[in-house]
């Protein structure tokens, strides 16, 4: 796994559900759990940013009239219990591992100073960043780019269900096309809803590259980082 030597893995809260219609699947959880201590076993220094889509969705609620910024605030205090969820599965099978929240909760877990993630990632301690960026109208693909740039990570990694970036929903369209290979400009102009635009506007300023893959196979991320696994990269 010579491919990366600092990575920052974005989650979603929806994959955290398993095939449950909510909440969290702690065997999809101690999945994903496992697939990280492989890459962190062999060399890698990771950073995870998770989603509260499981949980809480800011903006289907802020649809349905509640205003926004407390929406997103809701929002945010689930991705915390999630990386709490996350962090006891990674622990259990003896990855060292720091939450680090942009909402100060000291009785819970450490505030996020970018200084002291970086400290926590050459350590090797696996770092999950949670609350987002801290801020209402910002979404944690958004927050796993600036976490990704902060702690100077190589790449910015999103696992999803499906095996990258097609031309259109996959699991709505089987003849949906594969995209290998791709420019931020064109997933921007495409509106290709891999990331939210601002999310990949700030990795193409700042030339980071995002890799999409699939989560779902066992072993996929490991691949992945190898160079051998199917995946779709941004660049």
């Amino acid at each position: 796994m010579e491919k990366f030597q600092r990575i920052l893995l974005k989650i979603s809260g929806e994959f955290l559900m398993g095939n449950l219609e909510y909440g969290l699947d702690v065997q999809t959880v101690d999945d994903i759990a496992a697939e990280v201590k492989e890459a962190h076993d062999g060399g890698i220094e990771i950073c995870v940013v998770i989603g509260g889509g499981n949980i809480f969705r800011g903006v289907s609620a802020a649809a349905y009239g509640m205003h926004r910024a407390a929406a997103d605030n809701i929002g945010m205090l689930a991705t915390v219990m999630n990386a709490i969820a996350f962090q006891n599965s990674l622990e259990r099978i003896g990855v060292p591992t720091r939450v680090m929240s942009a909402i100060s909760m000291p009785s819970v877990c450490e505030p996020y100073l970018r200084r002291r993630a970086v400290r926590h990632l050459n350590k090797g301690r696996v770092v999950i960043c949670a609350a987002g960026s801290g801020n209402p109208y910002f979404t944690t693909d958004t927050a796993a780019a600036l976490r990704a740039l902060e702690t100077n990570c190589d790449v910015l990694i999103k696992a999803t269900k499906v095996d990258g970036v097609f031309d259109s929903d996959p699991e709505k369209n089987s003849s949906a096309k594969f995209l290998s290979k791709l420019s931020y400009q064109e997933v921007i102009e495409k509106n290709l809803r891999v990331m939210d635009q601002t999310a990949v506007a700030l990795a193409r300023e700042n030339a980071i590259p995002l890799i999409v893959f699939s989560l779902k196979e066992r072993g996929n991320l490991k691949k992945v980082l190898q160079g051998t696994g199917k995946c779709s990269i941004i660049s």
